[in-house]
């Protein structure tokens, strides 16, 4: 094992909350903080790790499912957090945010290069019906790790990010049958439908169909519905269009949904991904 290796760890993926760590075994970052400090700490702490091994937190938008702890976690435990100025205001606003961030916080533009411990980041936009809402790309020892939950509809940058990535979360929310058939209000039906709402199983499979390429190694499928999805469906709905193009999951590349409450196995991100 590469001491100085890029891991990756999903503690919570979906609209009960969002983390994701990904860093090396001594120190990494949070991408969003939607669970508590504590499941935060328990979940580090299974990995070797602690607060003072997280150099930031970086915030895809202002949804309490995104956001929970950053108030926690930048004024209490001092961690600097990221995003935009305009992210940076509808956390402000977010009541489910208690303890209101001061100090921690720390601004970049959407667009924009900077660096943290080594990792070279960009951001990129993402449609979604929060006060903004950011894609990451993460470069660090010549692998590319991309992030993209909540997105109602595509764009061009994002495909040209995920034909660069070796490494994708992306998002898989709803089954559109199971949305369109089941207990959701039409009102939340058609949010979770409109361009800046949720992505589909098939939307997902579609993207990845039309930008595969063969250095992406490994996908994870994140933010799924709990309610108007399934693990399996959106695994199989995926593999589906994968298929069309005659890349076997599995044997071509490695795809996995991601467990919404239950935290994921920490990944070392290689050629091929290995279960630490």
């Amino acid at each position: 094992m590469d001491e100085n290796g890029l891991i990756f760890r999903c503690f919570a993926s979906g609209s009960s909350g969002n983390c994701y760590y990904l860093g090396t075994r001594q120190r990494g970052i949070l991408i969003d903080a939607g669970i508590s400090a504590r499941q935060i700490q328990k979940c580090l702490r299974e990995m070797g790790l602690d607060f003072q091994n997280i150099m930031g937190v970086l915030v895809t938008h202002d949804h309490a499912d995104h956001i929970r702890a950053v108030g926690t976690l930048g004024e209490r435990v001092h961690l600097p957090i990221y995003t935009t100025a305009k992210i940076h205001e509808g956390i402000d606003r977010n009541y489910g945010v208690r303890e209101k961030l001061r100090s921690s916080r720390r601004y970049f533009e959407c667009g924009e290069e900077w660096e943290l411990f080594g990792m070279k980041i960009n951001t990129f936009h993402v449609e979604h019906d929060s006060t903004d809402c950011l894609g990451y790309c993460i470069d660090y020892l010549g692998q590319r790790f991309v992030l993209i939950t909540d997105c109602g509809s595509y764009n061009d940058e994002m495909e040209a990010y995920i034909r660069t990535a070796n490494h994708l979360v992306i998002e898989a929310n709803h089954d559109e049958h199971m949305l369109l058939n089941g207990p959701y209000p039409t009102y939340l039906k058609e949010r979770i439908l409109s361009p800046r709402g949720h992505q589909s199983n098939d939307t997902c499979g579609e993207l990845l169909e039309r930008n595969w390429h063969p250095d992406l190694r490994n996908v994870w499928l994140c933010h799924l519905s709990l309610e108007n999805n399934e693990p399996e469906l959106a695994y199989n709905t995926v593999r589906s269009y994968l298929e069309e193009i005659e890349i076997i999951p599995g044997q071509d590349i490695f795809l996995k949904p991601l467990d919404r409450l239950t935290p994921s196995p920490v990944y070392e991100l290689n050629d091929k991904v290995i279960e630490i």
